[in-house]
């Protein structure tokens, strides 16, 4: 399903050239990207004296498989887990128990860290600890200088970046002076100049206003439709994944339910007992088939819920 504000987003993506220097992703490849083995990791527990009194299991017996190209959303309440598998795709975290494999490689072997981390790029909740440049170009050119890549194609790649998030405007402004949403999409330029096959955006609109939420995750969809970069969307907004291709909900640090967004969704009284919401026109929809309406499960948006409505119930709408 396309984004219905992706057209701008994706213009400026298909300007970028050189996005990646590694070979082309082909959408639903085969070959899975993330491979993800019974995994499981616990955080310890310590005294107030600082000695180890137990552990807490974070993640439980995680199994799942991404293929290159897709949009994957995973999502779950604060302490279900969803973070602490995010860190675990680029080698930040390794496994207490099972594997973790990253584009063929295995993230415990130390020999690994460095491709797992140039193939999976990741964004974090707080812009304001990812940017450390003074300038918005020079903190987009920060990751490429330190992987050795020489300086006219250093360049290259932030102007690149910055265009496909829509911040090449901005190149030579302060990010202190950047909206939310602006400062984030600048984190997300700042990992895409590294060429990454995989971006992680681990809660990257938790701090943002409506209108930066919007931003970050339409140029996310970008990214994904044009150039095929699979994305890993760690979130807990609920209309942040409508166009996801899958959605992966963790509870208690396993995977509860898993399938597309229309099929998660239908399942209202199932999220609801996680204690989790539904987007809002898919409970209004829910709501007036419970009161006798023919609608169908899974209503995912307001264009949607009121061509069903036409279609039933024609001019009476």
């Amino acid at each position: 399903m396309a984004h219905p504000n992706l057209n701008e987003d994706a213009r400026a993506v298909q300007k970028c050239t050189a996005l990646c220097a590694t070979e082309p992703m082909e959408k639903k490849a085969d070959k899975n990207i993330i491979e993800a083995q019974h995994l499981s990791f616990d955080y310890m527990r310590y005294d107030d004296e600082g000695n180890v009194e137990g552990r807490i299991r974070a993640v439980n017996d995680v199994s799942l498989s991404v293929k290159p190209g897709e949009f994957i959303a995973i999502l779950g309440q604060n302490g279900s887990g969803k973070s602490t598998f995010a860190k675990h795709i680029n080698a930040l975290l390794v496994p207490a128990e099972g594997t973790v494999v990253v584009d063929g490689k295995n993230t415990s072997d130390e020999a690994n860290v460095w491709d797992v981390r140039q193939c999976a790029g990741m964004v974090f909740q707080n812009p304001d600890n990812q940017i450390i440049g003074q300038v918005v170009e020079e903190d987009v050119g920060f990751g490429p200088e330190n992987m050795g890549v020489p300086t006219q194609e250093i360049w290259q790649r932030v102007e690149e970046s910055l265009k496909a998030v829509g911040m090449y405007a901005y190149r030579k402004h302060s990010p202190n002076k950047l909206s939310g949403g602006q400062k984030q999409r600048v984190s997300i330029a700042g990992v895409l100049a590294m060429h990454p096959k995989c971006i992680v955006l681990d809660e990257p609109t938790a701090m943002l206003d409506p209108n930066g939420r919007k931003e970050v995750i339409r140029a996310a969809r970008a990214l994904n439709q044009v150039e095929g970069i699979t994305i890993l969307l760690i979130t807990h907004y609920m209309e942040e994944v409508i166009y996801a291709d899958r959605v992966f909900v963790m509870e208690k640090g396993g995977v509860v339910m898993t399938g597309t967004p229309r099929e998660v969704f239908s399942q209202v009284e199932r999220l609801q007992e996680l204690r989790l919401d539904v987007p809002q026109v898919t409970l209004l929809a829910y709501e007036l088939k419970k009161s006798g309406l023919d609608l169908p499960d899974g209503i995912l948006t307001a264009e949607e819920l009121t061509a069903e409505l036409k279609k039933r119930y024609g001019s009476s709408v």
